[in-house]
């Protein structure tokens, strides 16, 4: 029992968020922001890039049960756009609502913010067991007209968990993340233009 509390708190340890807040007055006045997702070259896990992570896990569920390991890339790869890119846009919009601004996808803005998935941990969920799911981001501000870019941050172990533990799912787990990720920067952006 000390051990799985010992393990238990020291997964937690790991995934404790890190923020550089930075500037952005650059957004003052602004009532749009252009939202663009980058999942390219992101490491997954233990340091492996997203190719081979998934290839590998797509391997070792084929091999349990045909099929299986086509239906998890799939469900991986639609996770962005069903369950991230949602929760992400939908806190940071109710982050920056008194300020208002909106940023979404389709928004012709003065600038785009590019959400750049640096490295997920996908964390588990085996019941008796868990560890949360994290996510660095790696957030680029850019001005539309120019294509200069005027302000990058960065946040780290953005940590994706359901509190009632019903988080089996990696994309529940990963969605979370994104969440907590978009009221985080979404907080920022409100207070530095308070």
């Amino acid at each position: 029992m000390l051990a799985a509390l010992f393990v238990a708190s020291s997964l937690f340890g790991l995934s404790q968020t890190k923020a550089k807040k930075g500037d952005y007055k650059f957004l003052k006045g602004e009532k749009t922001l252009t939202l663009v997702f980058d999942y390219s070259n992101m490491i997954v896990g233990k340091q492996l890039k997203e190719d081979a992570y998934v290839s590998k896990k797509v391997k070792d569920k084929n091999k349990k049960e045909a099929g299986s390991g086509d239906k998890w890339k799939e469900s991986w790869l639609s996770a962005r756009e069903e369950k991230y890119e949602p929760k992400f846009v939908t806190l940071i919009n109710k982050s920056m609502f008194k300020m208002g601004m909106v940023a979404s996808k389709e928004a012709k803005a003065k600038y785009t913010m590019t959400v750049k998935t640096v490295y997920t941990e996908p964390g588990f969920n085996v019941g008796v067991m868990k560890k949360p799911a994290f996510v660095n981001y790696l957030f680029i501000f850019t001005d539309n007209e120019s294509g200069k870019e005027v302000g990058r941050y960065l946040l780290e172990k953005v940590p994706g968990s359901q509190a009632a533990g019903f988080d089996y799912d990696v994309g529940t787990r990963i969605a979370e993340s994104y969440a907590k990720g978009g009221k985080m920067i979404g907080a920022y952006i409100s207070k530095s233009n308070k």
